[in-house]
């Protein structure tokens, strides 16, 4: 007879239950998160014109839209990192291994000081290279470089932040990590207009203030996290010993955690290859790419959050032998991220010109920024399935799976098809084509390999 070796509630509640009681508090989280993220670009769009430029608010936009995909890519690392941390460390809480527990924390967070240590080197001797790769212009060559440098330099609180997050979340304490998201982006929101623009006796930063806002921010989940972790995380034992690399250890959480990595990588990878294209058609379009692609992650976070809630899920109840609760979880996982997907398609598509309006964005900018979001929000549903599905590859230990997903949506077809459009008359109407597209492919791949797993792994448990 089989029996449970743990009483956490991922291996015991009900799965419609779990997924809303864990996803619920990542997915309020994450939207938060793209709300902090959508206030910078708010904020320095309203930046004051001065006599020698001309729209300050678009260049410093547009700055921020370039330096957009080295952001991503830290949270790549981060989050990629804290993925496999997730995944494994859910596992051996369900062969109810403290030992393993334990190693896989403490290698998770020398991991992140060492990425940390990567992107401080890039903001000292990379980003004027990075920058000059995708625009001439002087004036968002120095914005750009004055955000990115202070993003780069203090990203410590981004790093280890994704590191604890993960922690909390592996052992359904999402509630925790939650909290520390949340006051977090109160913090940014609270100091983006006090540092930008020189708020209660302070100085006018300008850009900077937006990039210290940012730091200052994930300074504050980091901290926060770190508390509820060593505080209230009792399932993981902690200690100096087990900060330290093993490599059989680092080997079993990149195997899950590479493909995320890259898999959020792709997204960067991505973003910087449409910057590229996008500025051949022209400047504006770039500009209204980078708030859409801010507006978007409202959508894509909330996704992202319910996935955060699927793979330790679905990995628990896999590391426990379950069948029957894994596929509920990947029942319930897709389903529930469908929902979100389809709420926030009629919201778009209804409110997209109120929305983007009050960027004060110029008339041709702000024009295709309502097309790209009412073209593009057409392809969410097979975004959201796709999403879903990554979480489940991921707790299945199919990271190949997850990785192809990805290659597909972001950047095998996108680019090649942005690029061809571009090269159109009427390419500023059919270049946001190139997204919807993409996922649709991806969606089709996604299905084939669930089903190979389904056969694979999940039918012989």
């Amino acid at each position: 007879m089989k029996q449970k070796v743990t009483m956490n509630k991922m291996g015991t509640e009900p799965i419609q239950r779990i997924m809303l009681s864990m996803g619920i508090p990542m997915i309020l989280s994450m939207v938060l998160q793209a709300c902090y993220n959508i206030v910078d670009s708010l904020f320095v769009a309203r930046m004051h014109d001065t006599s020698e430029v001309i729209h300050m608010g678009e260049y410093a936009v547009n700055a921020l839209t370039l330096a957009f995909p080295v952001q991503m890519l830290v949270v790549a690392f981060g989050i990629g990192t804290g993925v496999g941390v997730n995944a494994l460390l859910a596992k051996y809480l369900g062969q109810n291994d403290k030992d393993k527990v334990a190693r896989v924390a403490g290698n998770g967070v020398f991991l992140s000081l060492i990425i940390y240590a990567c992107f401080l080197l890039f903001g000292i001797f990379g980003i004027k290279i990075y920058l000059r790769s995708q625009t001439a212009d002087p004036v968002i060559l120095d914005m750009g470089t004055r955000y990115l440098r202070i993003c780069t330099c203090l990203s410590f609180g981004m790093v280890l932040f994704a590191i604890y997050e993960k922690l909390l979340q592996s052992t359904g304490k999402t509630v925790y990590s939650t909290i520390a998201q949340i006051a977090g982006a109160v913090t940014n929101i609270v100091l983006d207009p006090i540092l930008i623009f020189g708020y209660l006796g302070l100085p006018e930063m300008g850009i900077e203030g937006a990039a210290y806002a940012t730091v200052i921010g994930q300074v504050v989940s980091m901290a926060l996290a770190m508390i509820f972790h060593y505080g209230k995380n009792k399932e993981v034992r902690s200690g100096w010993k087990y900060l330290r690399l093993e490599g059989r250890m680092v080997k079993e959480i990149y195997i899950v955690g590479l493909p995320a990595i890259i898999m959020q990588a792709l997204m960067s990878f991505m973003t910087y290859g449409v910057n590229i294209i996008f500025g051949m058609v022209s400047a504006s379009a770039v500009t209204a790419y980078g708030i859409f692609y801010k507006i978007q992650q409202f959508l894509f976070f909330a996704a992202f959050g319910l996935r955060d809630a699927i793979t330790p899920i679905v990995s628990f109840n896999y590391g426990m032998g379950d069948k029957k609760r894994v596929k509920q979880g990947i029942k319930y996982g897709i389903l529930y991220t469908e929902i979100i997907m389809a709420a926030g398609i009629v919201f778009l598509e209804i409110f997209a010109e109120p929305f983007i309006g009050i960027f004060g964005l110029t008339e041709e900018t702000s024009h295709l920024c309502v097309l790209a979001t009412r073209i593009i929000a057409g392809g969410f549903l097979f975004a959201g399935a796709n999403i879903a599905l990554q979480g489940v590859f991921q707790a299945l230990r199919c990271g190949g799976s997850s990785l192809i997903t990805s290659l597909l949506r972001l950047c095998v077809v996108v680019l090649p098809l942005a690029w061809l459009f571009s090269t159109f008359e009427n390419a500023s109407f059919l270049i946001w084509f190139a997204f919807p597209v993409a996922e649709a492919v991806a969606f089709a791949a996604a299905l084939i390999l669930m089903a190979k797993a389904n056969q694979n792994i999940v039918d012989k448990m």
